[in-house]
């Protein structure tokens, strides 16, 4: 059955792919962004859009909504750290002021994108949903925040609710994918060396306990965590705030990152070895094992050369 649906920040990466994948189900979308990390044209021509800012979500939601997808929070670690208030004041303030347009409007169903960075440094991987939450930084903890916030309105005003937490997203879906200024993710700076924009990639250390030396990290395709976004409308409940961890099981390491862009791309790779970075985990790899129960998730693009295929064909359409 068809809905409408609004997408806060669906300008951005995850949110652009998991907007069309609504409407190619056949869904009503409304891009709510603010521009200030996306791009206007990353939003899906089929969507409606709106330059918006989430405090004002009261202007744009009515009861005709069928349901809300928020991913307009900021995402950067280091910055989350350097300026603490823009976090807290974003993701928190936000969120609140959302769930509130949402309240008034009576539109009771919410999947929000959350972060495996709840967990902070596990105990144990794979990482499950009863992990202790310990966040390292003011991203994490901003994240969780919103976490206890929807859990509170689920409880007392019968939202229905689910929380995705996951690590690193990486491919892309046709014309949308990965793009970020400043770039800090691992697969797009690799392939600015590939393009000749950097020199060489660095691997922030090499003695971690793990079988290269390197740390270990999970990644899933764009295009499997938007068709775990649409089940979790599905699995929506009212009165309850379902909490599902997405993951590949197994991770994947920097230097295995690395040689899969090199035999994808063609290119040779230089690497320099730089000091750790403080805070770094061996290990972080999340069990999708509730998904699968809950959602019937069962992700079809793990294998890392296809993910890793995909965002290259978009860098390069991008590059040229």
């Amino acid at each position: 059955m068809s809905g409408k649906y609004l997408v806060t920040g669906g300008a951005g990466y995850v949110g652009s792919v998991v907007a069309q994948h609504l409407l190619e189900a056949g869904h009503e979308v409304v891009v709510l962004d603010n521009l200030s990390t996306g791009f206007r044209e990353a939003v899906p021509a089929g969507a409606s859009f709106v330059e918006g800012d989430i405090r004002d979500a009261a202007k744009w939601l009515d009861p005709s909504f069928d349901g809300v997808l928020h991913f307009a929070a900021f995402s950067q670690v280091g910055e989350s750290v350097a300026k603490p208030e823009k976090y807290w004041d974003n993701n928190v303030v936000g969120t609140m002021a959302l769930l509130a347009a949402m309240r008034e409007a009576d539109v009771r169903k919410l999947v929000f994108s959350s972060t495996a960075a709840t967990y902070g440094e596990p105990e144990q991987v794979p990482i499950v949903e009863s992990a202790p939450t310990s966040p390292t930084n003011p991203y994490g903890a901003s994240k969780l925040a919103v976490d206890h916030m929807i859990s509170g309105e689920a409880a007392a005003h019968g939202l229905g609710a689910v929380s995705l937490r996951y690590f690193n997203v990486a491919g892309a879906y046709g014309e949308y994918g990965e793009r970020h200024d400043p770039e800090s993710h691992l697969i797009p700076l690799v392939f600015q060396v590939a393009q000749g924009r950097r020199d060489a990639i660095s691997v922030f250390g090499d003695d971690y306990p793990t079988p290269d030396g390197t740390c270990v990290r999970d990644y899933i395709h764009v295009a499997d965590l938007a068709g775990a976004h649409l089940l979790a409308l599905d699995a929506a409940t009212t009165g309850e705030h379902l909490i599902c961890n997405l993951g590949n099981g197994s991770g994947f390491s920097v230097r295995e990152v690395i040689e899969t862009v090199r035999r994808v791309t063609g290119h040779p790779i230089p690497e320099v070895v730089a000091p750790r970075r403080g805070g770094d985990p061996a290990v972080l790899v999340a069990s999708a094992a509730t998904a699968r129960e809950k959602l019937g998730w069962n992700p079809s693009r793990a294998d890392l050369d296809a993910i890793v295929a995909d965002a290259w064909a978009f860098a390069q359409r991008r590059d040229n």
